[in-house]
């Protein structure tokens, strides 16, 4: 049997599910305000996920992702403890915002203060009334307004092995290893002994049926890596490979583009991606690859400046095998051709 859990004052047993409501500051109106957190324990003992979206309030895939999670008849017979935020940056979700209404950037604001900013007590609510009960964490993103990432998952595998296997039963495409930057959550965790995960796919304000599929089954792969549930049916393997470094493209000039290439594209050293032109196409400019590697992010707003990111790239030690791997895993996903597990009608 597993311990007692206490969160917010409100206790759950083991085999029960419960949502708690923890205060958050008022509205304007006076009005009140919760997050809302959904738990799932098991009769048994085991390890303790936190899943969580929305830290930056307009990034909806991660939404969709737990919504379908929570629905999944694997949970049934959980082992251990699943921990499901869905959306964290209540006040920047209801105003379609990346922020909250202060303007700080939640995911650069931890581990906060009790008695700091907005942004530093919404951080600190998170780090002492739910990290303190987590052994892993895994934390779903999106790109930015206008801008789209290739389903991948960053840490920081050099500090930890049990990451790294963490990272590669999630089975995105591309693993970035990143350092840990300052004030995130996924610093915080590190520093408090939590393995910790970041899913970045798709752009915000938009749901992707591809990056959601990839969400919801690499999060229950992480959960039967585990041993949180039983081990699931195995899909067509399309081995998850280290990017060895990457690299931004940025605009020469600013101007309207005229992108060549698709997100996960193979490209080649000096392989023209885009043209950039004023409205006219008097001052036109070539975009090209400054090295082989995949795109794994790109700009969808086709108006830009000057030294704006236009093209993400990633540098693979075989860029092929990276290729071959990222058209298995768009197959796989493919919400027509694939062999995705989902019982959900695709969203288009």
């Amino acid at each position: 049997m597993q311990k007692l859990l206490s969160i917010g004052g409100q206790e759950i047993r083991s085999g029960t599910r419960e949502t708690i409501h923890l205060p958050l500051p008022y509205f304007y109106t006076h009005s009140p305000s919760t997050m809302p957190v959904h738990v799932i324990r098991g009769k048994q003992a085991g390890p303790c996920l936190l899943v969580t979206s929305a830290l930056h309030g307009d990034e909806l895939n991660g939404i969709e992702i737990i919504r379908r999670l929570l629905l999944n008849k694997s949970l049934n017979r959980i082992k251990g403890t699943l921990i499901c935020i869905s959306v964290v940056n209540v006040f920047g979700f209801i105003a379609q915002s990346r922020y909250l209404p202060d303007r700080r950037d939640l995911n650069r604001s931890f581990p906060g203060s009790a008695k700091g900013s907005m942004a530093a007590r919404l951080a600190n609510l998170l780090v002492t009334e739910i990290l303190p009960h987590c052994t892993h964490l895994l934390d779903l993103h999106t790109g930015a307004i206008g801008r789209e990432n290739l389903p991948q998952i960053r840490g920081c595998f050099n500090m930890q092995g049990i990451l790294s296997d963490m990272a590669k039963a999630f089975n995105a495409p591309v693993l970035l290893d990143l350092g840990l930057r300052v004030g995130t959550f996924r610093e915080t965790a590190h520093k408090m002994g939590i393995p910790s995960l970041v899913y970045e796919a798709g752009e915000a304000l938009r749901f992707d049926e591809i990056s959601i599929r990839a969400g919801v089954s690499g999060t229950l792969n992480v959960m039967t890596h585990l041993g949180m549930i039983r081990k699931r049916a195995s899909q067509k393997d399309h081995h998850p490979l280290i990017a060895k470094s990457t690299q931004w493209v940025r605009a020469p000039q600013s101007g309207v583009t005229r992108s060549l290439v698709a997100l996960g594209a193979r490209v080649v050293e000096d392989e023209i991606l885009a043209y950039i032109s004023d409205p006219f196409g008097e001052h036109e400019e070539v975009i090209k690859s400054p090295v082989a590697g995949i795109v794994i992010g790109r700009i969808r707003q086709p108006l830009v400046h000057e030294g704006e990111a236009v093209f993400h790239i990633a540098k693979f030690a075989e860029t092929a095998e990276a290729a071959e791997s990222i058209g298995i895993f768009q197959d796989a996903f493919d919400p027509v051709s694939g062999t995705s597990d989902s019982e959900e009608p695709p969203l288009v």
